[in-house]
């Protein structure tokens, strides 16, 4: 499943192609959402917000459609009169006069007003957008050392969209490797210094993932972003030299470096 660099830079492309721009066309598979077509002709999109790994396109006329990709569900943009040859299962289309962005396969998807914006069951549940530039270090530790997460193990907490929304496996990997922590461990167990590192790699992993598109070579800013242990088992660690090993934590593929992870 992408997780929240990637859902993050997928809206950015979709932001650019339909933001400000009056709707042509508003298409939805499902029918409960059909009687909202003709409502959005002529409408805009204002913007394109990402919590986590769901994605809220917001209208001028005060709707949002809320849609997660889930596994399957995949975004696409094509000029207005193109129709894409694909096994694929067309769940929504939008159109403008230059631009037309289509959701592919995806079975969640809702129209919601402010109120029931508010009082979305997934949206209420998850913790905030790691992405969010005003989420900082002081705010990350402090609900690490909260009663609902400091017993927590790290293998299923940094999994849990309630504690930080928008991390996922490969994100998890890193982060522990870059913070020099193993999965069994835990925020009440860890030292001041230990839970600094802790909270900034929560943020920095995450967010230099999406500015350097998936690349990295060191955690600085002009650098591109590569995995340090995410499928490097059997290679070298770049920080110690011991061999980056593999195993399973919740069900799901994990990687890290027995010499510096402790």
């Amino acid at each position: 499943m992408p997780e929240g660099p990637e859902i993050r830079r997928v809206a950015d492309k979709l932001e650019a192609a339909i933001v400000g721009q009056p709707l042509t066309e508003a298409w939805f598979a499902f029918p409960q959402l059909k009687t909202y077509e003709p409502s959005l002709i002529g409408e805009q999109v204002q913007a394109i917000e990402t919590r986590g790994k769901a994605l809220l396109t917001h209208f001028s006329n005060g709707l949002t459609l809320y849609s997660h990709n889930q596994l399957y569900g995949v975004w696409r943009i094509v000029k207005p009169d193109t129709e894409l040859n694909t096994t694929r299962q067309l769940r929504v289309r939008l159109a403008t006069a230059g631009n037309a962005i289509l959701l592919y396969s995806a079975s969640d998807i809702e129209l919601l007003n402010a109120d029931t914006l508010a009082v979305h069951p997934f949206l209420t549940r998850i913790g905030p957008d790691v992405l969010n530039s005003q989420l900082n270090v002081d705010e990350v530790k402090e609900r690490l050392l909260s009663p609902r997460f400091r017993r927590r193990q790290f293998s299923g907490l940094l999994l849990d969209q309630a504690f930080l929304a928008g991390l996922g496996n490969y994100l998890r990997a890193e982060i522990l490797w870059l913070a020099q922590l193993l999965p069994q461990h835990r925020a009440q167990d860890l030292s001041d210094d230990q839970l600094t590192a802790f909270s900034e790699a929560l943020l920095s992993v995450p967010r230099h993932a999406y500015r350097m598109r998936g690349t990295m070579k060191k955690y600085h800013e002009e650098a591109a972003f590569q995995f340090e242990v995410f499928h490097r088992q059997g290679k070298e660690c770049r920080r110690c030299g011991t061999v980056i090993e593999k195993g399973t934590l919740s069900s799901r593929p994990f990687y890290w470096c027995p010499g510096c992870q402790r």
